[in-house]
């Protein structure tokens, strides 16, 4: 028991020096998610070598995130993270799929260089008249589905089973596990009709025998829970999602129209006592007289 004791403090004691003497690190591999890098134009760097990418984009898109629906108040709330219109923004343009367009705060700021061009205070070159604008082909709609923590049962439970555990207990008390679920949602701007969807998933175990060997008694320890963020699950997630999209866009096909005159003409499925919804009107008989 004194010997486990003994071994405990080394570790701990080599961990706390470790924190202390390690400098800042500027591009931390331990602090980036699977959107990582940078883009510009057709251009990236340092990019997912596991994102899918296109030869050349399949038009404009803009990024719609509803702020006000649930799992946006529990992202911000209780998981503290923040928008992901930032992480899909980077993924989009890195794909060279889709060319993304600012609907969102930027483009507020695009209203007011107009106003102040309008009542004259801009300089007579800086050319902010009408016509100039892109229009978004596409609206790309993100959901967080579900955010699971410590799915693996692990965490907490063997710490505290009991003292001469020791090691061992502090050790299955440094595990835990973590889970997400993504969908996202294509749809045409001009005629409203959903181009395609997609889920994404993603988890991790973290381990750690630190954390776990400093709280070996009743309740265990937070292990490496504490250590890497509920955002680089859903970052992964979402990176998921986007992968499954592009390669089902990649060999897309229409939806064939079953209205006599394309889409909204008409369905095929008709109600009791009724024609059915895409067959045409019949023709008004004449009375002879």
């Amino acid at each position: 028991m004194k010997a486990n004791l003994r071994l405990a403090a080394l570790l701990a004691s080599l961990a706390l020096a470790g924190c202390l003497s390690n400098p800042v690190q500027m591009g931390s591999p331990e602090a980036k998610t699977t959107a990582t890098g940078a883009a510009g134009g057709a251009t990236s760097s340092g990019a997912n070598a596991q994102l899918e990418r296109c030869d050349r984009p399949l038009g404009t898109l803009a990024l719609l995130e509803d702020q006000n629906s649930d799992w946006y108040r529990i992202l911000t709330g209780e998981y503290r993270l923040t928008s992901t219109v930032p992480l899909l923004r980077l993924l989009v343009q890195q794909s060279n799929c889709f060319v993304v367009v600012e609907r969102g705060r930027g483009f507020q700021q695009m209203t007011t260089e107009r106003a102040l061009e309008q009542s004259g205070e801009l300089r007579k070159s800086s050319n902010f008249g009408k016509g100039q604008m892109v229009s978004a082909d596409y609206g790309l709609t993100p959901t967080v589905i579900f955010s699971a923590r410590d799915t693996g049962g692990m965490g907490g439970a063997l710490g505290g089973i009991s003292r001469h555990l020791g090691v061992i207990g502090a050790i299955g008390a440094g595990v835990k596990q973590r889970e997400a679920s993504t969908m996202l949602a294509l749809v045409d701007n001009r005629s409203g009709v959903q181009v395609s969807a997609s889920e994404g998933s993603s988890s991790k175990t973290d381990f750690s025998i630190f954390g776990g060997l400093i709280g070996t008694g009743a309740g265990g320890g937070l292990g490496g829970y504490s250590n890497t963020p509920e955002g680089k699950v859903i970052a992964a997630a979402f990176t998921d999602a986007y992968n499954q999209m592009v390669r089902v866009l990649r060999n897309y096909k229409p939806q064939q129209a079953t209205g006599p005159h394309g889409l909204g003409t008409g369905g095929s499925l008709g109600v009791d006592g009724d024609r059915a919804p895409s067959a045409p009107a019949a023709a008004p008989t004449r009375r002879r007289r």
